[in-house]
Order: C-alpha cells, then structure tokens, then sequence
C-alpha cells in the first residue's frame, strides 16, 4: 500500500506547565473561540525543539513567568471531536524563578492567574478542555516520573 504524505494522520503535540506557589497553581486566562477559558500553561512542540525546552519557552510566553520543570506529570491523549484534532499532552510539573513584569503575553492570552485548586476544580465549566482538570488531579495524586524518562535521540 502507498500512502500519500498529505493523508497520514498526526497527533498535535502539547506541553503544559503546573507550577505551585503558596497553594496556588498558575493558570492562564484566554480567548478561545469566543470565550474567557482557564488552562495550565500550555502550547505546541515546535520543530526541532525538546519538550522541555517548549513548556519553559511556552510558559514564559503565556505568563511572564520563568518556569524550571522537576517532573512529568503524565502524558495525555485527547480527541477534540468538534474540530477533528487529537492532542497528545505531556504535562510538567516544577516552579517559577522570576516574573518578568511588563512582557507582552501570547495573542489570545488575557492574564496570568494563580488559583487554588479548590477554585480551579469550581470552574470547570471554564476549562479548555478536560486536560485541565486530569492534570491538575494528577498531580494532587502525587504522580512524578523522572524528566530522564524523556531522551532526545538525535
């Protein structure tokens, strides 16, 4: 069987960031789709880069917030039926090192906020997607694997 290059179905790969800081977790407000929606930081692998590399660079450019990841946390795949899309999600856990005040956030992005999980788990009717949620209880769940578990093969 030949298969044309344009019909081979692939994931969008995401990282998300989780970062604690006095019992809260640093999420992100954003306009998607017309709506005000909460996420972790989050966002796309882009070509060439590791998945480290892409959950510091996209937090940074979602919050102002330098993030030093510690731990996976777990990998998510989501099927997004309403737009014909499958999201594989590695999702890290770590802290912050800095706030850069002032940076211009992402496009679509309102605001950085911190919010307990108490608080997050109450809006869930404002989550992204269901990602939001599992990883936070994931987390709470105390799962940690070893950022050794990734390797670059290059």
């Amino acid at each position: 069987i030949i298969y044309d290059a344009l019909m081979i179905w692939k994931p969008n790969v995401t990282v998300a960031a989780v970062a604690v800081r006095d019992g809260k977790h640093l999420l992100v407000e954003e306009k998607e789709d017309g709506k005000l929606v909460l996420n972790q930081p989050a966002g796309h692998l882009d070509e060439g880069e590791s998945l480290l590399d892409a959950v510091v660079r996209e937090t940074l450019e979602e919050t102002a917030w330098h993030f030093v990841p510690e731990f996976l946390i777990g990998i998510y795949r989501w099927p997004y039926p309403e737009k014909n899309v499958t999201y594989l999600r590695f999702a890290f856990a770590g802290h912050v090192t800095g706030h850069e005040a002032g940076r211009t956030l992402d496009r679509g992005v309102v605001q950085a906020v911190w919010l307990t999980a108490q608080e997050i788990a109450r809006e869930a009717a404002r989550h992204r997607s269901p990602q939001v949620q599992r990883t936070l209880d994931d987390y709470l769940a105390g799962r940690r694997y070893p950022l050794d578990l990734l390797n670059e093969v290059i």
